[in-house]
């Protein structure tokens, strides 16, 4: 590596010596630097210097100096002598020719260029915001020539390319990944320093890409980094919502949604690229060849359509430190030009002008439910948006050669499913799969029998939830109305599976109701994760236990017949995972620091090395600086936590956390009811021995989840109490961690010293907090569920705080009949938290506020949490107990970094890689850097974007 990968910043460590030079090509070592920081670093620096930093002098390109150097003649001469074509002329504009170095020098100069030459500001009135803008451009010029050179480099070898369709990419912030993944933090974090700029308080104003709900869109964010880093030819599709994921407001204890004007101030990371901008339709009718008598698996006119266009917007996504730069691409709908002719005669022209933004609400707003299906018109229109816009992508850009020409060269499509991959994360890009159809047999003429084979070998479905609440089912009637040749479609493919079940079950009438796509009991919809299926080769799930679930429970009738047909490995799982560049080398440089001093600095990109870290468990030096890194990330949380909200909370205290969506499942009110638990327990006796406690809570409910929001108002309600109990003392606090994001995952995580993920068993899918509170040194409490399986298997069963009931115990209770009301009335503490709720000890200005909650509770405790309470708290006690030995709390710490590797989605992958994509991963793979010979293809008319 050319710098170490460390990414402290020198702005808050250390500070550079008076009159220090840093600024060639190489310099990208961290500065030893000394002395103190002193404001009084001039910002003089900030200047126009047209001969230094102008555009002519840095982007000259092959200038006639160099070529006259080689021939000894003046370029003028040469070009009478040999007169040389256009195309010859036109090598000249070559990323080659304006490559930018990356040392501090540079750094400066491009930063200076583009707050005078981009921003149009000068020094003295230039904001922060404005220097954090050209901070970003200037990180982006280094980005570009690479993004630029891999997609080369993709045209020039033409590998197998993955495509990514998801509704949510949960991105965060960009700056400091791509600063850490190109491996120029250090030069940036010195060149801001040396112009007397503060990194850190120029990454704090970027807005988060906020474009997912939570894990499912936080993974595909986390999936793209790995694709990358792991030299996957690999693109990202999805919507470019112009508002993403509310912003919270927490006010008098109740959720307040605002809007997420993310895009205010401008996106510096994307490329807008109205050259690729495509038609997509909605509504009209279906137009069959008299010939074919109505049959709807052959070649159809789908007329009278509402056309709407799909603009792209391009963000690239590094790797890590080998010059690969995929693309995410998202799409932001726009009206077509033409006026309604209706309206627009009768004079109304402003009413015509403002229709055009009804088509453009398609890519408005993300919608914000989790784990939830609602089916809303406007949610279908920008699922099959998306996946039409796409789908013309990626057959535009199969039909593309590397030979150069813009013209379609492939003509024919046997080859498909060995150039692409399309991998479906959950059923919403669910109608790729009929549309997919449309386009071969409607556009490119195919018979019915060649397009399914085409279609099933190219595309693959990952599930996320078993919850039946969240699987989606669209009433026909919407269908038949917004996509009648889909639904068509699906009714061909519905008519064909059925015949395939019949074929292996005969006289399984009751097993064709269970596997159709149509589900015919009341509302007559079509059943998403059933088209899903029988379109792929591949469905997955996301931890053991949870694709287990799958096989043996959910889709079980699936299974049998994919056994039947003789379908190898179709149902697999894929264990999810997390880039461990920003979940540990981003967000915590003090640990990330410490490991590279003891194992080196290859984990980043094999995570499996942090089991050498089990050697030093028992090294006190080490055990001890573990503890200290801990302690000064608790320190910070502990400030940031008292400048946003006001509370003062205790470093030394142990820091219990659970962030994550607001659900039922997810039994955040089972946290509360303990925080009740702990508040008694020191009222009645406040000389007792406590481990002082800080119970941080956080993430956002569904606007329309009334329980959800009634549950962030009791957290509220009762942090409330107490905080201002002068008994509790600083013993035991409670923090809503108001707003939760990415961004501030990233300071809470590393400080956490208790995760809690104590879903019901059998309800998460995976959960993916769970590993990035693991890899950042904090011990868990949870349920055997999910992702915790696994993490209780590589921790060998020790290190980790598990209680609960196991699936088929929650199973079997339920066969059983559950009654919550029985573990109420025998459990002690769990009656009295719970009677202290409902009659508004915590509510005093209003008492009965919670009395209905808590009766639903005790009536319909559908998640078992009043079974699971009394576990729960004796768990609870010996996570205190252990707490009280803070050396071998620590010991704890460093077995779960070390046992972690498993969770690096770097592995997850490169085994969707290898089973379900059918392309190799190279680990090894470095492209050409831009400033770099890359054979061929420069000289070509690239066409891959």
């Amino acid at each position: 590596m050319s710098q170490k990968i460390s990414t402290t910043k020198v702005s808050t460590k250390k500070v550079k010596a008076s009159g220090a030079n840093i600024g060639t090509a190489k310099d990208t070592a961290k500065p030893q630097l000394a002395g103190s920081k002193s404001s009084a670093v001039p910002k003089f620096q900030i200047a126009v210097d047209i001969k230094s930093n102008g555009a002519v002098s840095s982007c000259q390109i092959n200038s006639s100096k160099s070529s006259s150097s080689k021939t000894g003649t003046t370029s003028n001469t040469l070009m009478a002598t040999n007169p040389v074509s256009d195309q010859e002329k036109r090598k000249q504009i070559s990323v080659r020719g304006i490559a930018s170095l990356e040392g501090v020098t540079d750094i400066k100069k491009s930063f200076n260029r583009h707050l005078h030459f981009t921003l149009v500001k000068d020094r003295n009135v230039a904001t922060t915001r404005d220097y954090y803008i050209a901070l970003a451009n200037t990180v982006r010029d280094q980005m570009v020539g690479r993004w630029i050179r891999t997609q080369q480099y993709y045209y020039e070898k033409d590998p197998k390319r993955v495509y990514y369709l998801s509704l949510e990419f949960y991105m965060g912030r960009a700056l400091q990944n791509t600063m850490l993944n190109l491996e120029i933090q250090t030069s940036c974090d010195e060149a801001m320093y040396q112009l007397g700029l503060d990194i850190e308080e120029l990454e704090e104003l970027e807005e988060d890409a906020g474009l997912g709900n939570g894990g499912l869109g936080r993974l595909a964010a986390c999936f793209l980094d790995s694709m990358a880093t792991l030299g996957l030819a690999a693109y990202g599709y999805g919507i470019r919502y112009e508002y993403g994921i509310f912003n919270q407001k927490i006010r008098e204890g109740w959720q307040v949604e605002e809007a997420d004007d993310w895009l205010r101030y401008g996106n510096p990371w994307e490329k807008a690229r109205p050259e690729y901008m495509l038609p997509i339709h909605f509504y009209g009718k279906v137009e069959h060849n008299p010939a074919d008598n109505g049959d709807s698996s052959k070649p159809c006119k789908w007329v009278n359509t509402q056309i709407v266009f799909a603009m792209p917007y391009d963000t690239p996504t590094p790797g890590y430190g080998n010059n690969t730069v995929n693309t995410l691409r998202l799409y932001t709908a726009k009206s077509p030009n033409s006026f309604n002719l209706g309206v627009f005669n009768t004079g109304d022209y402003i009413q015509a002008v403002c229709d055009r933004n009804l088509a453009e609400n398609i890519s408005r707003v993300l919608y914000p439910n989790d784990n939830f299906f609602e089916g809303k018109e406007l949610r279908l229109k920008q699922e099959y948006f998306v996946v039409c816009a796409t789908l013309q992508d990626i057959i535009r850009r199969f039909k593309s050669s590397i030979f150069g020409c813009r013209d379609p060269v492939r003509t024919s499509f046997d080859h498909f499913p060995e150039k692409v991959a399309i991998q479906l994360n959950d059923t919403h890009p669910s109608l790729a799969i009929p549309e997919l159809m449309r386009l071969f047999i409607d556009v490119e003429h195919m018979s019915w029998d060649r397009a399914w084979a085409i279609v099933i070998k190219t595309c693959a479905y990952t599930n996320h939830t078993v919850l039946p609440e969240a699987l989606e089912r669209w009433p026909v009637h919407l269908l038949e109305r917004m996509l009648p040749r889909h639904l068509e479609i699906i009714y061909v493919i519905n008519m064909k599976h059925l015949e395939n079940v019949k074929k292996h079950f005969p006289g399984d009438s009751d097993r064709l109701r269970r596997m159709s796509l149509v589900e015919e009991d009341g509302e007559k919809r079509i059943n998403m994760a059933h088209l899903c299926i029988v379109g792929s080769h591949a469905v997955n799930g996301v931890a053991a236990i949870h694709s287990r679930i799958i096989r043996e429970s959910v889709f079980k009738d699936f299974v049998e017949l994919s056994e039947k047909m003789g379908e190898k490995n179709k149902f697999q799982n894929k264990t999810n995972g997390i880039t461990p560049r920003r979940w540990l080398l981003l967000c915590n440089p003090g640990l990330a620091d410490l490991i590279a001093d003891h194992i080196g600095e290859q984990w980043p990109r094999n995570l499996e090395q942090l089991s050498k870290l089990n050697d030093l468990i028992n090294n006190p030096g080490f055990v001890r600086t573990v503890g200290q890194v801990k302690q000064e990330n608790k320190m910070k949380l502990a400030s940031f936590i008292k400048t946003q909200w006001g509370v003062d909370v205790d470093p030394a205290s142990m820091f219990d956390v659970q962030v994550k969506r607001i659900h039922e499942y997810k039994r955040q009110l089972m946290n509360a009811l303990h925080i009740v638990v702990m508040y008694n327990r020191i009222k009645a006796d406040p000389t007792r021995d406590f481990v002082p406690r800080t119970v941080m809570i956080g993430g956002k409910a569904a606007p329309g989840y009334h329980t959800a929001k009634m549950i962030i108002k009791l957290i509220n309600s009762i942090g409330k109490i107490v905080n201002n109990d002068p008994i509790i003392g600083s013993r035991l606090r409670v923090v809503y961690l108001e707003n939760y994001r990415v961004s501030l995952a990233e300071k809470v995580i590393p400080a956490a010293d208790l995760s809690e993920q104590i879903s019901t068993a059998g309800t998460e899918a995976s959960g993916t907090g769970n590993m990035k509170f693991m890899l950042n040194g904090a011990l868990t409490i949870g349920t055997m569920d999910g992702a915790n399986v696994e993490m209780h298997e590589e921790l060998g069963g020790k290190n980790i705080f598990i209680f609960g009931m196991k699936v088929h115990e929650v199973e079997a209770l339920d066969n059983a009949g559950y009654n919550a009301r029985e573990y109420y009335e025998r459990t002690p503490e769990l009656r009295t938290a719970l009677d202290q709720i409902a009659s508004g000890f915590f509510s005093p200005d209003e008492p009965d506020r919670f009395a209905h909650f808590v009766d639903n509770l005790l009536n319909y405790d559908r998640f078992k949490l009043c079974a699971d309470f009394e576990a729960y708290v004796e768990c609870q006690d010996k996570v205190s107990e252990a707490f009280k030995d803070s050396e071998q709390w620590t010991k704890m710490c460093i077995a779960n970094i070390a046992a972690s590797g498993k969770f690096s989605s770097d592995r997850t992958i490169a085994e969707y890689a290898k089973d379900i994509w059918g392309v190799e991963v190279n680990k090894d793979l470095k492209i050409p850097a831009p400033h770099e010979v890359l054979e061929r293809a420069e000289t070509e008319n690239l066409h891959d974007f």
